[in-house]
């Protein structure tokens, strides 16, 4: 038997164990749609942001059981076919739909990231985004924000040039500036296709977008090993291309943190 001390540190002790425990089972919610499979498993995971938004939600869920039912049918193929690579398990697949920013009490930008292993050298990640038009329940473009956004015109370029600025000097502030080069940016072209996943970036004045995030997977503007980029475009930058609505929603400063967290 323990001596009444001991035993009250030892209860003490795995109360505090318990509670740990509890609090790490609570940090991760439960997923909002799943397949598991013995080929594989796939969770889709909306913020509760996103989630207050019944319109936004039933939007990304949708298009999330796509994700999961298309995955699922390829792991069964590759298993079928493959079973060798299936030994230790199958695949592992996850999207996570998070609000980045909501601007003018309207648009939100929704960032849209994958997470898959399928067993091979390493898993891999990607990175996309959805504009929400909360007035017209409905996912839109940047483009009413610009007078014109035609590929290869001045505002595209503008936005180009405005983001190889920025992707440089995050670049060389990982000392990574051996990889920016045209070979490693021949991705970032001046079409709304192409230039990369946007969002509109936060602003210190309240309702404002500070301007535009572009947001970039591993491999798409630089090695494996460099991860992700985020490359930042101020508004000011692009002031002589915005239109009416673009001079509403646009001004103020990128809060600090928000550069910091990418």
């Amino acid at each position: 038997m323990f001596p009444a001390p001991t035993f009250m540190r030892a209860l003490a002790a795995a109360a505090v164990c318990g509670a740990l425990v509890g609090l790490a089972n609570a940090a991760e919610p439960n997923p909002d749609a799943v397949i598991k499979t013995k080929s594989i498993e796939a969770q889709i995971f909306l913020d509760d942001k996103v989630k207050a938004d019944a319109a936004l939600a039933a939007d990304c869920l949708a298009e999330g059981r796509k994700w999961l039912d298309k995955n699922a049918a390829e792991a069964a193929a590759s298993r079928k076919e493959y079973p060798q690579f299936f030994k230790d398990g199958g695949w592992d697949f996850e999207r996570r739909y998070t609000i980045r920013s909501v601007i003018a009490d309207r648009y939100v930008s929704v960032l849209r990231n994958d997470y898959m292993d399928t067993h091979g050298a390493h898993p891999n990640s990607d990175v996309n985004t959805i504009l929400w038009d909360k007035t017209e329940n409905k996912r839109i473009s940047i483009r009413p924000f610009f007078a014109e956004t035609v590929d290869n015109g001045a505002t595209m370029k503008a936005m180009v040039k405005a983001v190889l600025v920025s992707l440089r000097a995050e670049k060389k502030k990982r000392d990574a500036s051996e990889t920016a080069t045209d070979e490693w940016f021949k991705g970032v072209a001046p079409n709304l296709l192409r230039i990369g996943a946007v969002t509109l970036a936060p602003s210190a004045e309240a309702g404002k977008s500070s301007g535009l995030t572009f947001h970039y997977p591993p491999y798409a503007v630089g090695p494996y090993a460099e991860g992700e980029y985020v490359a930042f475009v101020p508004w000011e930058a692009l002031k002589p291309y915005l239109t009416a609505e673009g001079t509403r929603i646009f001004g103020g400063a990128r809060p600090k943190g928000d550069a910091d967290a990418q």
